[in-house]
């Protein structure tokens, strides 16, 4: 067994049952996917479009690549055909050129709408404020081609856990308020991805459903 295989059987071990795994693999090579590939991981998170689509070419069919980076409206169409969801979805614009995309390329895009709840200013996402006016002015609803299926955050960059824990139930309650909302009706809008390697067992004790974990797994960025 591997070093990223062991790191990798850890991070299963700990998970409850119900949350998901996105092992974040940008920045490492094929060869350290295929690893965790090997032990059974088949959801893997990438940020840059280019380094997506080399990579979606070389791993086997049954591999999901998530999109968890900012997102360029000129990568869109690169990336749409290459992955199973776009976790980053910042502006409705964004969500509109997507469902184009996606019609154009004959498939359907599942997406998480990226909120912000850090302090950091340099964080994309909607306001919770700007989402649910959003979503009371009905521009999350009416898309052929892509299916809303929760939200995505990023806590503050801190080593303040109660800060953290704030920001991750601050996303947590508009999760809520969507589902209970717009959403009632949609099974598919199940999805609260947050938590990364440093912060994921805060993320998965107040809501998250999925978490984005890289440098645990693969070890640092190469």
């Amino acid at each position: 067994m591997t070093q990223i295989q062991k790191n990798l059987a850890a991070i299963k071990a700990q998970l409850p049952d119900g949350v998901e795994l996105v092992a974040v693999s940008k920045f490492h090579p094929v060869e350290a996917l295929q690893q965790a590939y090997d032990a059974g991981q088949r959801v893997f998170g990438e940020s840059r479009a280019q380094e997506l689509v080399v990579k979606f070419r070389q791993m086997p069919a049954d591999t999901c690549f998530h999109f968890v980076g900012h997102l360029q409206r000129n990568k869109v169409r690169a990336v749409v055909p290459c992955v199973g969801m776009i976790e980053s979805v910042d502006s409705v614009a964004l969500l509109r050129l997507i469902d184009q995309e996606a019609a154009r390329a004959g498939r359907s895009v599942d997406v998480l709408l990226e909120v912000h709840v850090a302090t950091e200013a340099a964080k994309t996402g909607f306001s919770v404020d700007e989402l649910m006016r959003n979503a009371a002015a009905g521009e999350l609803s009416g898309f052929d081609n892509v299916r809303i299926c929760g939200l995505m955050a990023m806590a503050s960059f801190t080593d303040n856990m109660d800060q953290v824990a704030q920001e991750f139930d601050k996303a947590h309650e508009a999760f809520l308020r969507l589902k209970k909302g717009i959403f009632h009706d949609h099974p598919e809008f199940c999805s609260l991805s947050m938590g990364m390697t440093d912060d994921w067992p805060v993320a998965v004790k107040h809501g998250s459903t999925m978490v984005r974990i890289g440098t645990a797994i693969f070890g640092m960025r190469q």
